[in-house]
């Protein structure tokens, strides 16, 4: 069972959707003070009245300046942090647009760094940074080379900003398919199948929602033992053959 987050002020970088938003409002429920963040104004805004969250600012990964006035705005102590949000870019090697590969590294790779850095002196001993990757791309195929790179750095990044960054915990959420809004847009027509054949292959057979995620986050949260590890929630997807 979750533990309290009583009075604790919990951050959640990509909060206005998917498994950020579920992590808010969990977080909520179990007596957080929230703060979110989003690249869309008015979703952002539908979210954060959802979740009563206390401040809600615009912020896209891709600007490092807006990131510093967002932390420079946040309480002056924070216990925990999320890092969702983004989501994996696809395209095979031939059709590689590297302007938006380059963007999309930055942003997850080099976000998550700034991210870091920024919670030094500011997140208190003891609380958490979470950042989420994913299982999908630790098998090679077409059109995977970016998802591989972010799935193999991220947890990199979690265990050795452990270390530096310690008492701070810092952890990393590798999920499989999750059935959110963004993997509506990704997969558009081919969703109702994609969750079909998951149903009927998945050990568990169904398919991980948002809140599956969550829970696993505000485990991270509030078990202060766990640190510099990667904690994988994909309902044995990696266990299928590829």
């Amino acid at each position: 069972m979750t533990g309290s987050l009583d009075g604790q002020v919990v951050v959640v970088i990509g909060g206005s959707s998917g498994i950020g938003l579920s992590t808010a409002q969990q977080a909520r429920a179990a007596g957080a003070r929230i703060v979110i963040t989003g690249r869309d104004p008015e979703r952002l805004g539908k979210a954060a009245a959802e979740v009563g969250a206390e401040s809600a600012p615009a912020l896209d990964l891709g600007d490092p300046a807006r990131l510093e006035q967002v932390f420079a705005e946040l309480p002056a102590r924070l216990d925990h942090v999320l890092v969702s949000g983004g989501g994996p870019f696809y395209a095979p090697i031939a059709e590689l647009d590297f302007d938006r590969a380059q963007r999309a590294l930055g942003e997850h790779l080099i976000g998550a760094l700034r991210i870091a850095r920024l919670c030094i002196g500011r997140v208190r001993a003891g609380g958490s940074l979470t950042l989420i990757s994913g299982t999908g791309a630790r098998h090679a195929g077409v059109g995977l080379s970016l998802a591989a790179i972010s799935a193999g750095a991220v947890p990199a990044i979690a265990a050795n900003a452990a270390l530096e960054l310690a008492p701070i915990r810092v952890n990393a959420v590798a999920a499989g398919f999750v059935d959110t809004p963004l993997s509506a847009r990704l997969l558009g027509d081919q969703l109702d199948r994609r969750r079909a054949d998951l149903e009927a292959t998945l050990p568990i057979r169904r398919v991980v929602g948002p809140d599956d995620v969550a829970a696993l986050v505000l485990h991270l949260m509030t078990n202060s033992s766990l640190t510099g590890a990667t904690y994988d929630v994909d309902g044995g997807q990696q266990l299928l053959p590829s």
